[in-house]
């Protein structure tokens, strides 16, 4: 089995292979920040520890990037191998919107408030030929009936 190689490891943590993210959260007012934070914006406080998010949550909006993005987003793919895939905003237990790949981009599979559930996904390949992986959300609920789909 290869290692895995995240692009952003210290967004995640794997406990016995299931993935969970890392932010953190004032120790003063409580405010939660994804991705971690070095000071907090409610209450200016500097003494900010490290949480986890937890690995599921709701959808709360979504959008399918139909288009190549711009720099500095390096998939390494180009015009011609781009194919579309969902983002979206996941509420997690703690309130907090963390912004999302998601495994899906067929908008009938998708509706606000679904549960979803966090997911390891290849994301690029390294300078030496090894797959990067990034973390995405995937519906975890029943799938979509025809018609609930928002």
């Amino acid at each position: 089995m290869s290692r895995l190689v995240l692009a952003c490891p210290s967004l995640l943590r794997l406990d016995g292979g299931r993935p969970s993210l890392i932010g953190s959260r004032c120790a003063h007012c409580g405010e939660v920040y994804f991705p971690s934070a070095a000071s907090c914006t409610r209450c200016l406080g500097t003494r900010l520890e490290s949480c986890d998010l937890g690995s599921t949550g709701v959808l709360w909006s979504w959008t399918i990037q139909g288009f190549l993005p711009k720099p500095p987003y390096d998939s390494g793919e180009t015009a011609d191998t781009f194919r579309p895939y969902g983002v979206g905003y996941v509420e997690m237990t703690s309130g907090i919107k963390v912004e999302s790949r998601l495994t899906s981009a067929d908008p009938a599979l998708l509706r606000i408030g679904m549960p979803m559930a966090l997911t390891i996904v290849p994301y690029r390949w390294s300078e030496n030929g090894e797959p990067v992986s990034t973390f995405a959300f995937e519906p975890s609920g029943d799938p979509v009936k025809e018609g609930e789909h928002d």
